[in-house]
């Protein structure tokens, strides 16, 4: 089943499934028997090879599945040892009637052991699910060590354990899954934080159910996809001229920065603006023009002389290589004077960290280190939560904000963040930030909507990120990123 767009907690998936059982009327032991079914065709499906299953077992309703699992699984001829790490005596519920159920099949349950692991050809996870929160017990941290050490492929089912299912930070041990297939719906764990490191390819199958319309179910996050970008860069008119694209204005480049600015620039072309305009230190210009002819590029030697460009412009680009000078923070205010739309990253953050204030019309794109600095707390912290750390900047600076890295987030007031999946490692490189911040820029400047620049930009910055890195990962440049812009921003 295809991935949907929402994104919810656990708390929300777990009250969804409460709904289905209380209001519609569905068995809960019926949940978990659609939930057995729809991982064993997800198992034959990706490892159609693995035919000695061992399904390790825990207490709740995730062991529940993997009882279901290994009863389903030996229908079909395939051998399987439930191994429990919870004695029957200790479940409970629909748990304990998936346990007698597989053991009245003539199954096979053992004590976990790790030894019992060697024979597997698949070992399925079924042990903590959503249920891991803070530190874990010793006899579930063992486990997972062992499965972990086994050298054998893991189905997780819908968590691997040890995975904390809102923050995505691993509780200490963690199951590192092959495969992991979630169900009811998609949690925010398996998307943040350390959360698609130890989910592997994530599968989905929603037991037929569908959240109710209600304020309590509004999804946390939704991921950006490529029709949007179809929506907000259409096939253009036959009539149409450089005009009709819009003209970006990209300021930075202090003395002897000329790259952060070119590259902005550039990028802002790449993705279809009309007209860039570059607005530099006046030693930046041979550097930028030489490399990048079709930027138009203007010596700024005083902050006031800024404002002229400013009113040529539809959009305003601030930050990659402005520096932290007198000159710099000159620049900043007269921009944050304008009333045009405004992209802020790079020093521009560092400055507004200095001195914070609230603006509705601009994008903000902090990266961790960045963010920290605009909240005045630790990198850690907004990496160990960083929809937290989202909603955070967003209420303290208004308008739209970015918050690069691994699985970017973006935020606007009340609504379901945007959450990024694609790019990859390669793309922790100098001046992908200024790609960024020119590829948003552009996109905004032709679509005129934040938040609709801000997903899309952040989407085709991902996937050109991944397209250049055709030769490998390491040694990926900003420029190789460039280069691969256009073919996703001509997606109509």
């Amino acid at each position: 089943m295809a991935l949907p767009n929402a994104i919810y907690s656990s708390a929300q998936v777990r009250a969804i499934d409460a709904d289905a059982i209380e209001r519609l009327g569905i068995p809960g032991y019926t949940l978990m028997k659609r939930a057995g079914e729809g991982a064993l065709r997800c198992l034959r499906a990706r490892f159609p090879l693995a035919h000695r299953l061992v399904i390790v077992c825990g207490g709740g309703n995730n062991g529940g599945d993997g009882y279901v699992v290994a009863r389903f699984a030996q229908a079909t001829g395939l051998t399987v040892t439930a191994l429990a790490v919870t004695p029957a005596a200790g479940l409970r519920g629909d748990a304990r009637r998936a346990h007698d159920d597989f053991l009245e099949s003539a199954g096979n349950v053992l004590s976990f052991s790790a030894a019992a692991l060697r024979d597997a050809e698949l070992i399925v996870d079924a042990l903590l699910g959503t249920g891991a929160h803070g530190a874990l017990r010793p006899e579930a941290a063992a486990a997972i060590e062992a499965m972990n050490a086994a050298g054998k492929p893991i189905f997780a089912l819908d968590v691997p354990s040890g995975l904390d299912s809102d923050a995505g930070l691993a509780l200490g041990a963690a199951v590192h899954a092959e495969a992991t297939i979630t169900f009811v719906g998609l949690k925010t764990g398996l998307f943040l934080g350390d959360g698609p490191q130890y989910t592997g390819a994530l599968e989905f199958d929603d037991l037929e159910l569908a959240p109710p319309d209600e304020p309590r179910f509004t999804p946390l996050l939704r991921r950006i996809t490529d029709g949007e970008i179809r929506a907000a860069l259409p096939r253009r008119p036959r009539a149409a001229h450089k005009g009709s694209f819009g003209r970006v204005l990209v300021i930075g480049g202090g003395p002897g920065m000329p790259g952060a600015a070119r590259l902005a620039g550039e990028a802002a072309l790449r993705v279809g603006a009309g007209l860039v305009t570059v607005a530099t230190a006046a030693e930046n210009l041979v550097a930028i023009v030489a490399r990048r002819p079709e930027l138009i590029c203007r010596a700024v030697r005083e902050p006031a002389e800024v404002e002229e460009f400013i009113e040529e412009a539809d959009v305003l680009a601030i930050g990659p290589g402005l520096g932290r000078s007198a000159w710099a923070k000159g620049l900043l205010e007269r921009v944050l004077e304008s009333s045009k739309p405004l992209v802020v990253d790079a020093d521009a953050l560092n400055l507004l960290a200095e001195a914070p204030r609230r603006h509705n019309r601009w994008i903000l794109t902090p990266h961790p280190g960045e963010a920290a600095r605009l909240l005045g707390c630790s990198t850690a912290m907004v990496q160990r939560d960083r929809l937290g750390a989202l909603r955070g900047l967003v209420t303290r600076y208004g308008g739209v904000v970015v918050l690069k890295g691994a699985g970017t987030l973006v935020g606007f007031a009340d609504e379901a963040a945007g959450f990024c999946e694609r790019g990859n490692p390669g793309m922790a490189t100098a001046g992908m930030g200024d790609v960024l911040t020119g590829v948003i820029a552009g996109v905004l400047a032709q679509c005129g909507d934040p938040v609709q620049a801000a997903r899309v930009g952040v989407l085709t910055h991902a996937l050109a990120g991944d397209a250049a890195t055709r030769s490998g990962e390491r040694g990926l440049l900003a420029s190789d990123v460039i280069k691969e812009l256009r073919t996703w921003v001509n997606l109509a």
